[in-house]
């Protein structure tokens, strides 16, 4: 294996890029790295989908259960970073044109030991055995088979309105307090859990698409919006006496970001959702579902000007200054901003920010989006107003903000804030060009936290905290609680609540705290306690202003909570 290890050099250097070389084996790293845990996370809904296989006579044999082994294994653990066609996205390309040329013996390798680019080590780190090894190593030599498809035809087949508009409520019919209202994912059991904020009891579990990624709700307040990544939408009517899905929809294989119309005048109008496969995004009567019009994005990257046939769509806001949608797109790294206002005459202004575009939010006066281009290590500032690129700034590694956080800096102003998931550091931008214009579109502070694998950041404006969970994080002890600083006296560094601690459960595996979420008073915080399937999950309630353990709610229906929502601070980008 010695001898082999040594001769893989050159693949490893032509996958992965040039190589620090410490022995005979590559630098790799492990499947526990934040980064590589977070690509890795979910596997893909493309996994179960029936897909055209073409063979390859020059590739090396395979038996039809391993090709479906090694397809099934690929969509498990690989396709997150280097595609559905394997033409890469944040990996490297798994072409056979590449890999062909290289051999089983030193594809063996590159998957046993990994690389310094971020390839895992998936044989040495116990997560795949010899005999997978040699059959992922087969693999990636045939032809990607091909997943089908998604058009106006099949999402119109996956279309149902339980409900008409016209039969539905013409007025609230429950007594809940709508602005108060939690929508928190159960994410391995494909349902969310709407949450009473005041009461803190479940108001009704409903079932979704796989892996609900987020919710967003309609400019009204009135109707909310889940995505699964099986690209599933689920559209709910929160003035029902019980909150249930009144319309659904498919509108692809694969998914994460769905968002409505929120310019003046178009209020519920529309409902737009990005898919991950097909790339391209779908545009929806707002009231229930009707598949209205789709547009592929698949083109050319921002930076080489090369033709990507797989470039997803990453996430999408809604412009508060005109009617447009903000799409971007991540292996193109281009933010677009699509002009609803005529759908037979769709208009759409393409700004080149940087590839591998992921979450973003808007600064606090709404005119300015942040968008994390994660694997370019920048946040791409933009100007919905002026429709236009302010500045890509040079932040940590990895950003991974969520929507990030919004909060007045007692030096620098207004100020929006990304946690990271490859280092440490949260990184601030100034966001006032009109009274901090020396601090504008600059990171002018970086602070340090508990560690990498930061998935959300949170403040509310009514707080003068700023949260920063850290689940992905290896280290138990970090991913199990939460930084807290006072942003009054930053320098001070930060404190730790021991979230998962407080919910008293003993045997709850891994207990990842995830996603710090205000409720609309501004003074308690949610945090989801996410373990395995099998094991005890939690919600845990602080108070905001003692930082104190104020509730936590269990419940055998909270099934792997992770991302909740609350209806007032989603609908009005309160973050």
């Amino acid at each position: 294996m010695k001898a082999v290890a040594l001769a893989a050099l050159g693949l490893l250097a032509a996958l992965a890029g040039p190589l620090a070389m410490a022995q005979d084996k590559p630098v790799h790293q492990s499947p526990a790295d934040p980064q590589t845990r977070y690509q890795n996370a979910d596997a893909s809904p493309l996994v179960n989908e029936p897909m055209y296989q073409s063979t390859n006579p020059k590739a090396p044999p395979m038996t039809q259960a391993e090709f479906e082994l090694g397809r099934k294994t690929y969509f498990e653990r690989c396709a997150g970073c280097h595609g559905v066609l394997r033409k890469g996205a944040t990996g490297k390309p798994l072409t056979p044109d590449i890999t062909l040329g290289k051999g089983t013996d030193y594809l063996k390798v590159f998957i046993s030991y990994g690389s310094p680019a971020g390839m895992p080590n998936w044989l040495t780190s116990g997560e795949l055995d010899e005999k997978t090894v040699d059959i992922m190593a087969r693999y990636i030599q045939q032809e990607p088979p091909l997943p089908p498809e998604w058009g106006m035809e099949d999402m119109k087949k996956s279309w149902k309105v339980v409900i008409p508009p016209e039969q539905r409520p013409t007025k609230k019919m429950n007594r809940y307090n709508l602005a108060n209202i939690f929508s928190t994912t159960l994410r391995d059991a494909g349902e969310i859990a709407l949450i009473d904020g005041d009461t803190k009891q479940i108001i009704n579990v409903i079932k979704t698409g796989y892996a609900v990624h987020i919710s967003r709700m309609s400019a009204s307040g009135r109707y909310l919006f889940v995505i699964g990544r099986d690209a599933k939408i689920n559209m709910i009517d929160l003035w029902m006496a019980q909150p249930d899905t009144v319309a659904e929809i498919r509108v692809g294989l694969e998914a994460r970001s769905v968002d409505t119309s929120k310019y003046k005048g178009y209020e519920d109008t529309y409902a737009i959702a990005g898919s991950y496969w097909p790339p391209q995004y779908t545009i929806m009567k707002g009231d229930t579902l009707e598949p209205l019009k789709i547009v592929s994005t698949r083109g050319m990257t921002v930076d080489k000007q090369e033709y990507h046939p797989e470039p997803r769509v990453a996430s999408i806001v809604a412009s508060h200054f005109k009617p447009e949608f903000v799409v971007n797109v991540k292996e193109t790294g281009k933010t677009l901003l699509v002009d609803y206002s005529n759908l037979d005459a769709l208009k759409t202004t393409e700004i080149g920010t940087a590839r591998f575009l992921h979450d973003g939010g808007l600064d606090s006066t709404h005119r300015y989006f942040l968008v994390a281009a994660n694997q370019s290590n920048k946040i791409a500032a933009i100007d919905l107003k002026e429709g236009k690129l302010v500045k890509l700034i040079d932040v940590g590694k990895i950003p991974h903000p969520g929507r990030g956080a919004n909060f007045v800096h007692p030096k620098y102003g207004p100020v929006w804030a990304t946690g990271h998931l490859g280092d440490e550091s949260i990184a601030l931008i100034g966001t006032d060009p009109a009274k901090h214009p020396q601090y504008a579109w600059k990171m002018v502070d970086s602070l340090k936290s508990q560690g990498g694998g930061s998935l959300f950041i949170k403040s509310h404006p009514k707080s003068h905290h700023l949260y920063v969970d850290n689940p992905l994080n290896p280290d138990p002890a970090i991913s199990h609680s939460v930084a807290v600083y006072d942003i009054d006296h930053l320098d001070k560094g930060f404190t730790v609540l021991p979230i998962a601690e407080w919910t008293g459960i003993s045997d709850g595996g891994a207990m990842r705290v995830v996603q710090p979420e205000f409720n609309v008073a501004g003074d308690e915080v949610w945090f989801s306690v996410w373990s395995a399937k099998d094991k005890q999950s939690a919600i845990v309630v602080v108070d905001d202003k003692t930082l104190k353990l104020k509730a936590v709610i269990k419940d055998p229906r909270l099934i792997t909570p992770t991302g909740h929502f609350n209806v007032n601070n989603t609908q009005h980008d309160i973050y």
